[in-house]
């Protein structure tokens, strides 16, 4: 494996990507990425991303909370720009308080909803994206 393929796998370690301001990071790279509010609580972890191959851009991060080492977990599909990259700590960030994240639309890890489907991308736009 070449250099920069090793660097882009690496968990922003001092040559990573992330450390470098480069917009580009692989997949599994952010995967187990905490997620923090604006409060500095944590209210979860990066579980997954979801592509739009129309649009050729990143739609949601799929959000794992609620459970215990990984057990019981809600996913929660978060519009992409709704995080914020936090660089020094590692992580990202998510302007909704932990209570209202337990309201938002989630599902289970057997029962993804159409992401494709119009109505519920309107309704969890809406929910994250003030």
């Amino acid at each position: 494996m070449n250099d920069s393929m090793t660097q882009s796998k690496t968990r922003y370690g001092a040559d990573d990507d992330m450390q470098a301001g480069s917009a580009l990071l692989s997949a599994s790279t952010i995967t187990g990425d905490d997620v923090c509010n604006m409060q500095d609580e944590k209210i979860g972890k990066i579980h997954d991303v979801m592509l739009d191959m129309a649009e050729g851009k990143i739609r949601y991060a799929v959000l794992a909370s609620g459970g215990f080492l990984g057990m019981g977990d809600r996913l929660f599909a978060v519009p992409w720009k709704a995080l914020k990259q936090d660089k020094e700590n590692k992580r990202f960030m998510l302007d909704v308080d932990a209570e209202r994240l337990k309201n938002a639309p989630g599902f289970g890890k057997d029962q993804w909803p159409n992401m494709a489907d119009a109505t519920w991308n309107s309704t969890v736009e809406s929910y994250y994206i003030r």
